[in-house]
């Protein structure tokens, strides 16, 4: 009898063992990859979105039916480890697509990685236009509006000031290399009577602000292009409020806008600059409110831009999967060009020409209220409003 028990509870752990692995088998899994340890000031609301879109997800029955699961892993600002992170992803896990990625010189790796291993990739947030177009490949589709977009939206209103001589500061890397290259480029063919007087570098994550500010005093714009964020940002504002840098000039910014970067300046926050960003108290749209609700309803807290990118990541990628119906990567590369979803900024569309999304960005002017940087004067700029046309992209982007 206990011979029959033991062989019976056996069966049963065995068959209860297998129905336990079929139904894993049965999740979907995303692989996600970012910059964690690094700047953790854009991807820990980064990380929130992304989470609460997946609780959304699967609360609503999932993929088609199955389960979604991400698999996260830090690159701690690396290319090199990006493309670790990747390959185990893809080997060791069974991912079926890789998304995220913070830094332009990151988001390329891994879409060279994707390229070469035929797998699909979901860029997140890096900002460089070669992610679609000069280095662009049939793999790779990307959410955020890209440097040219933002670099676009600037130059509308930055091309109405009077100023003439122009100076520019950027991190020395991919994305402030390619930022300031585009918005020289748009800015010059809009104004051909500026001049560019002065370029400074400093190294990412890793500015002097000092000589950087006396550098560009010396050089005497009217005006200055900012393409530094995060730590640098706040050393550039507050060593050029020290030394007078800002007084009497106009000051376009890329991001600076965003909650990430605004709020640690506080008190400290410089007047009337001309930025991107993302006033999430303010912003009064059904899509939006329903987002802000879950997000404070969830973390006890209010989003950042991160926030936004992490969250509709994952919910694009969720809807790429649910109309391929299928994790094989050509159909979902069939599946998300030209597909259009909802976002808490709007409707978005892939493009199928280079793979980028039409999600937009807020435009508008640095303010303070209550000793807190604010966004006054903000309008949203749809991102299909702010692209090339097809013939120049086809110019622009390599053939698959």
């Amino acid at each position: 009898m206990r011979a029959r028990n033991y062989f019976v509870g056996a069966a049963f752990a065995l068959l209860t063992g297998g129905i336990g692995h079929s139904a894993l088998a049965q999740d979907i899994k995303i692989g996600e990859i970012n910059s964690y340890s690094l700047l953790p000031s854009f991807t820990e609301p980064y990380r929130k979105g992304w989470q609460l879109a997946v609780e959304e997800i699967n609360a609503a029955g999932g993929i088609n039916g199955k389960k979604l699961v991400v698999i996260s892993k830090d690159d701690g600002g690396k290319p090199a480890d990006a493309q670790t992170a990747a390959n185990e992803l893809v080997s060791s896990e069974g991912v079926a697509m890789l998304t995220g990625t913070f830094l332009s010189n990151i988001g390329l790796a891994v879409s060279d990685f994707a390229n070469q291993k035929k797998v699909f990739f979901l860029a997140a947030e890096p900002l460089t236009d070669a992610v679609t177009w000069a280095k662009g490949n049939k793999y790779t589709f990307r959410l955020r509006p890209s440097n040219y977009m933002q670099a676009a939206m600037l130059v509308e209103a930055a091309s109405k000031l009077p100023a003439k001589r122009w100076a520019t500061i950027a991190p020395n890397y991919e994305y402030g290399q390619s930022a300031v290259a585009v918005f020289k480029k748009l800015m010059s063919e809009k104004r051909p009577d500026i001049q560019w007087v002065d370029e400074q570098w400093p190294p990412q994550g890793k500015i002097d602000a000092g000589p950087v500010v006396q550098a560009v005093a010396q050089a005497n714009p009217e005006a200055i292009l900012n393409v530094t964020f995060g730590p640098d940002l706040v050393k550039l504002v507050r060593e050029g409020n020290t030394r007078g840098l800002f007084k009497g000039r106009e000051v376009v910014s890329f991001l600076t806008g965003e909650p990430e970067y605004l709020d640690p300046l506080k008190e400290e926050t410089p007047e009337g600059w001309i930025v991107t960003g993302y006033p999430w108290y303010s912003i009064k749209t059904p899509e939006h409110d329903a987002f802000l609700k879950a997000y404070q309803t969830k973390y006890n807290d209010y989003p950042r831009l991160g926030s936004i990118v992490g969250y509709q990541t994952i919910k694009a990628a969720a809807a790429i999967l649910a109309k391929a119906g299928s994790t094989d990567t050509d159909k979902m590369i069939a599946a998300a060009e030209g597909l259009s979803m909802p976002s808490p900024f709007g409707e978005i569309t892939f493009r199928k020409i280079d793979h980028q999304s039409t999600l937009g960005a807020f435009v508008g002017k640095t303010a303070q209220k209550d000793g807190k940087g604010v966004m006054v004067d903000f309008s949203y700029k749809k991102g299909a409003d702010y692209l090339p046309s097809d013939a120049e992209v086809e110019k622009l982007r390599p053939k698959d």
